[in-house]
């Protein structure tokens, strides 16, 4: 029953997240006022890049043996660390327009 509560909280989360990520890259913002804004930024976006930092770290480590002989361990690690990295810690709050680059 707990397992079934979580799911549907976690898939709540990410259809949230997916959507205000798609009005975000629409105009640039999720509502058109700054202070909401910064309030979806720091309550839903953050967390969820945080989520998404760790979890990319961890499967960067476990496709390790499989990126070392391809060459890959670098854009591999760029695209699922630094980038959410980068989303979540160096983007000013509230704004939406570049992604942290």
């Amino acid at each position: 029953m707990r397992v079934n509560h979580f799911k549907s909280i976690c898939y709540a989360l990410m259809l949230t997240s997916l959507s205000s990520m798609s009005a975000a890259q629409q105009d640039d913002t999720v509502s058109g006022e700054k202070g909401t804004d910064m309030v979806v930024d720091g309550v839903v976006m953050r967390p969820l890049g945080l989520v998404a930092l760790v979890a990319g770290s961890v499967l960067t480590i476990v496709t390790l043996p499989f990126t070392i002989p391809s060459g890959s361990v670098a854009s591999t690690a760029r695209e699922w660390i630094v980038k959410p990295a980068e989303y979540t810690f160096k983007r000013p709050l509230g704004d939406f327009s570049d992604g942290g680059r």
